[in-house]
């Protein structure tokens, strides 16, 4: 049950008599109905309020069947009763009990404007020098718009916004306890609302609801048993909200313990007849030399080295050697190593930097918004020449098992390239071709994980006026811990497996 419900349920016992006992000491609603009359007429005599046409006369026959006495008519109005009351209690239309006044306009004074956005603390106070003037305590109600038949109890002197009538309640009831009811049926006012452009509360539904009426001492038990009650309904909102924050951010909460486990080798267990993660980035290495040598890729200017001795980690780029142990997050097994993403990559690369010529069928063009949701999204794909696209791809050519990133704006989100089609990027992707493409699923993991997201966090530049981004030059120094190949299958089978237990968030 949510905070609202158990309000609702809460008010609905008051309203039906179940929330605190009858006293039968009391003095009966009967007797109060009739004060009520009393002093109703008096204030018709007085000019203070206007004479209610409709008044009636609720009572309960013989044959256990409800009747309305309207001047000389009399009808039945059993089939009208929405749930029985206690002995002690009358049947009354609201009507009886309260008014909407449009009030009197004065001039000549500066006093704020009570309207909707102020009452609710949303905006100060504007100045008016003439109005309809409520004074401070007084109930207004809000008659248009979507929150009709929401009442307010004026803070200071003011002018009544345009949206709003004063709200006039019997002295001879207990006016909490009026208020009470109005509360329960505020849903049922803002969803009776009254025309088109722009909803106003339904007067008539206002003034003939029926509505329960206690004994006096009674309504004054009920409002303080309610009162007693909002501390712990507050305690169960805020239970309620906190949960539902839970909720919705539980998966992502565990999503990032299983990558962070599964970064730091504790996910599934070591294999020691595993070949070490050494081995693999010497062969990775030797790989690279091949590339170079055939002219298929460009010699890495800063190929290096990561090596532990003493308990702290030094990283080699040719003949120099640098104390790194500061930049490691965490110790990993004996079989892994740590490496840079450099050292395993044979392109790396971004799409253009000049916006191509749209046309409206031609060859995929993707940006970081077909990816940023972690897969590709082809609602808003958009298409380039054949020509334009025999260009770009002397830049870049996105090939099946190559690694896409979200470079520019949504940072992050690497996927692999499963599209059995030709298509170029631009500049907001980033594209990664590893030497070793048995590696792809573990390296998109990296860059998906805890670990990833604080390194794009610490090397992203932008904000304020301008869009975060990645520089492609500080990319190829991402620190990475490999595992063993073999490892790293386990790794990814694991992480599958168990996020597909998480609930989805589409």
């Amino acid at each position: 049950m949510k905070a609202k419900d158990l309000k609702n349920s809460i008010l609905q016992l008051a309203i039906q008599g179940k929330l605190v006992p009858q006293d039968p000491k009391d003095e009966p609603a009967s007797k109060l109905l009739e004060k009520i009359r009393a002093a109703k007429q008096k204030l018709v005599k007085e000019g203070k309020i206007k004479k209610d046409k409709q008044e009636s006369f609720i009572y309960k026959g013989d044959d256990n069947n409800y009747y309305e006495k309207i001047g000389k008519d009399i009808r039945n109005i059993t089939d009208e009763i929405p749930f029985e009351i206690p002995d002690s209690w009358e049947w009354v239309r609201l009507g009886q009990l309260c008014a909407l006044e449009n009030g009197k306009k004065v001039e000549n004074l500066s006093l704020p404007l009570l309207d909707a956005k102020f009452l609710r603390a949303q905006k100060t106070a504007t100045l008016l020098s003439k109005g309809i003037k409520v004074e401070k305590d007084e109930l207004i109600i809000l008659v248009d718009g979507e929150n009709s038949g929401e009442v307010f109890i004026a803070p200071e002197d003011g002018f009544l916004g345009s949206t709003f009538k004063k709200l006039f309640i019997t002295p001879e009831t207990y006016r909490e306890y009026t208020l009470i009811i109005l509360k329960f049926y505020q849903d049922l006012f803002r969803n009776s609302k009254k025309g088109a452009a722009i909803p106003h509360l339904d007067k008539h539904l206002f003034h003939d609801l029926l509505v329960g009426i206690p004994p006096f001492k009674e309504q004054k038990r009920i409002v303080s048993k309610i009162e007693s009650l909002e501390p712990f309904i507050d305690d169960y909102n805020q239970t309620e909200t906190e949960l539902s924050k839970l909720n919705e951010t539980f998966p992502d909460q565990i999503k990032k313990s299983i990558l962070q486990y599964a970064i730091q080798g504790k996910l599934v267990p070591q294999d020691p007849s595993d070949e070490p993660a050494s081995v693999l980035l010497e062969k990775i290495k030797a790989e690279k030399q091949k590339l170079i040598k055939a002219g298929k890729i460009k010699k890495d200017k800063q190929e290096s080295y990561i090596y532990k001795r003493d308990n702290r980690h030094y990283e080699k780029i040719g003949d120099k050697e640098v104390d790194i142990t500061d930049e490691i997050p965490f110790e990993i097994p004996d079989s892994w190593a740590w490496t840079r993403l450099e050292n395993l990559v044979q392109v790396l690369s971004d799409g253009t930097h000049k916006t191509p010529q749209y046309v409206a069928k031609g060859v995929p063009f993707l940006s970081v918004q077909n990816i940023s949701s972690g897969k590709f999204d082809f609602t808003k794909l958009k298409y380039i020449t054949q020509e334009e696209h025999s260009k770009l791809i002397q830049r870049v050519k996105p090939t099946y098992n190559d690694i896409l990133f979200c470079r520019i704006g949504t940072l992050g989100k690497a996927i692999k390239c499963t599209l059995d089609f030709e298509f170029s990027i631009f500049v907001s992707l980033g594209l990664i071709r590893l030497v070793n493409f048995s590696m792809n699923d573990y390296v998109i993991l990296l860059f998906n994980s805890p670990l990833g997201d604080r390194w794009i966090q610490d090397n992203k530049v932008g904000g304020g006026t301008h869009t975060f981004k990645l520089n492609l030059v500080d990319i190829p120094r991402m620190l990475l811990p490999i595992p063993p190949l073999a490892e790293q299958d386990r790794i990814v089978a694991k992480v599958k497996k168990l996020l597909k237990l998480l609930p989805s968030n589409d």
